[in-house]
């Protein structure tokens, strides 16, 4: 599988795997916060019972799942916590479930409803852009903060 290859680069000219297997079919995106920043939420926030050393669900966040085999333009309204992403990993890696900590012991799903291994994979759309790959690699500058807040 392409993601234990720790030596291969994104070669521009071939976006492969060593087995041929493309990066895009081979990779999911999982993009989230970790706090709701103040917006104002209409929902409050679900309570679970059996609390863990206070582990509790706090006010929604966005998530977002980008994956050749996510339906375009798909919007889920079920409530998922942060144990899902870790049993998406689980899952995906064939890692034991509940093995990494109460969070995903408790996840109510692994995000399934985002993907589906039986679908053909979408084709990769590139995003033009105004800096390169090489602009991100060889960059030299001094690391910063991402946010002032």
């Amino acid at each position: 599988m392409c993601w234990r290859n720790h030596s291969t680069r994104w070669k521009k000219s071939n976006p492969t795997c060593p087995d041929g297997e493309t990066y895009w079919d081979n990779t999911a995106i999982i993009i989230t916060w970790d706090e709701w920043n103040g917006w104002y939420d209409h929902v409050a926030p679900q309570m679970l019972s059996g609390v863990e050393s206070s582990y509790q669900y706090g006010f929604r966040v966005p998530l977002i799942f980008v994956s050749a085999y996510t339906q375009v333009s798909y919007v889920s309204n079920t409530p998922q916590g942060f144990g899902s992403i870790l049993r998406f990993a689980e899952n995906n890696f064939g890692l034991t479930v509940g093995g990494l900590g109460f969070a995903d012991a408790r996840a109510a799903d692994d995000l399934g409803e985002f993907y589906s291994f039986t679908n053909t994979a979408r084709v990769l759309t590139p995003i033009p852009t105004v800096l390169g790959i090489k602009d991100f690699v060889e960059d030299k500058s001094q690391a910063t903060d991402p946010d002032d807040d």
